[in-house]
């Protein structure tokens, strides 16, 4: 098999492992284990938590001591078997804990896997801005097939999801130890302890108009975290309406969720075209709107008639996030000083995935019970605070942000 063939494998169970559990985990908490709202969302929090130091951490290890690919392997080795014990649990402390040290052990190897991906590329010697982007894309086809595996088998309020991706953690991990050696590199970088995590770049912070822009992007990542913790458990709750229990959104819900998924590989193609016309700020703004309406049609839509406003929601998923995480990245990239962009790049995770899903996880489980009464939610309301919220910071980063385009490539 090719090298460029092995990293699509690679790629491929990377996400995979995440799609099993991460949009069906909430509906299986919910509705079969009967955890509230805030005890799921404090769960689904500990990614953000845990995205704020080991993507670091790690980082540190794979530079200095550990090659790149061994790292990665342990990582899933140790998910792996938190995923399988997460499977026997029922209690939502034991629950909680459990999930905490998987998100520890699971989200720094994102960012292993792209590390691995760019050495074993560079070893080979091809161009890895060209030839990464197709590979990676198969990361996303992985994460639709997960999601579609545990969907169509019913196991979306099964812990069986859990031990599919145990299983294929395990998998990941045996084969990325077969990958080639990416050593650490022999030159230690000056600073990488500050600069790894980010910490150089809150020079940034000195520039109101990037202060504002991580602000936001961290406001705009406890929206991301809100429609991965609660969408799955939304279209599941439908099956105790007798009129939708049989409709296709309800007995497929993983199915629709992918369209998330699937739409998003779009508009990630769109995205130097929007940001060459209109530049960041727009595009942030058509971002912003976009979980507005994401929400709003989650409010107004229903299995039955109202199926075509669930599916605009989820084709509206993809350029609400791409136009935000994608061109928030460039964005971060094309203003940081040369000196900092890797550092910047790691403050812009910290915001986002970090502080963001911590922030979208713990207030949005704290939403959900606000509107629970008697183990019946209202998800009408529940929705439309999320798309008031975001309707808000769209107003106001309207207001506050100011960036002139200047109509060049990189959005300026």
């Amino acid at each position: 098999m090719g090298i460029k063939n092995r990293l699509v494998v690679m790629n491929f169970l990377q996400f995979f492992v995440w799609g099993s559990w991460l949009i069906s985990l909430g509906g299986y908490l919910g509705i079969s284990l009967h955890f509230t709202g805030g005890q799921i969302g404090g769960i689904y929090a500990t990614m953000g938590i845990a995205s704020l130091f080991m993507p670091g951490l790690l980082g540190i290890v794979a530079d200095r001591w550990v090659n790149a690919e061994r790292v990665l392997g342990m990582c899933h080795i140790i998910g792996a078997v938190l995923l399988f014990w997460a499977s026997t649990a029922t209690d939502p402390t034991l629950m909680y804990w459990i999930m905490l040290f998987n998100a520890m052990a699971y989200m720094p190897t994102i960012a292993l896997n792209n590390t691995v991906s760019y050495s074993v590329l560079g070893q080979k010697g091809f161009d890895v801005v060209k030839t990464f982007p197709p590979i990676r894309v198969w990361g996303t086809i992985g994460f639709i097939c997960a999601m579609w595996v545990v969907d169509l088998f019913g196991w979306s309020q099964s812990p069986v999801q859990l031990y599919i991706s145990s299983i294929s953690a395990m998998c990941l991990a045996i084969y990325a130890f077969t990958m080639p050696a990416c050593p650490p590199a022999k030159a230690q970088r000056d600073g990488s302890w500050i600069s790894v995590f980010g910490l150089d770049a809150f020079v940034l912070f000195k520039q109101p108009k990037m202060a504002i822009f991580f602000i936001f992007a961290m406001l705009l990542g406890a929206a991301l975290q809100i429609t991965n913790t609660f969408g799955g458990q939304f279209l599941q709750e439908f099956k105790s309406i007798q009129n939708y229990a049989d409709s296709f959104a309800v007995t497929h819900p993983g199915v629709l969720m992918s369209v998330s998924q699937i739409s998003e590989t779009l508009f990630i193609l769109s995205i130097p075209f929007f940001l060459r016309r209109f530049g960041i700020k727009k595009v942030m703004l058509l971002s912003i709107f976009g979980w507005v309406l994401r929400f709003g049609l989650f409010g107004l839509g229903n299995p039955g008639g109202g199926l075509v406003l669930l599916v605009l929601s989820m084709i509206i998923y993809g350029m609400a996030f791409d136009f935000f995480n994608i061109s928030g990245s460039l964005f971060v990239e094309t203003e940081a000083d040369p000196k900092i962009r890797a550092s910047a790049q790691g403050l812009f995770m910290i915001m986002t995935n970090g502080l963001g899903a911590f922030i979208g996880g713990t207030g949005s489980g704290w939403v959900v019970d606000h509107f629970t009464s008697n183990g019946v939610k209202d998800w009408q309301n529940i929705w439309f605070v999320f798309s008031g919220y975001a309707m808000v910071l769209g107003v106001v980063f309207l207001m506050v942000f100011k960036y002139k385009h200047a109509g060049q490539e990189s959005g300026k």
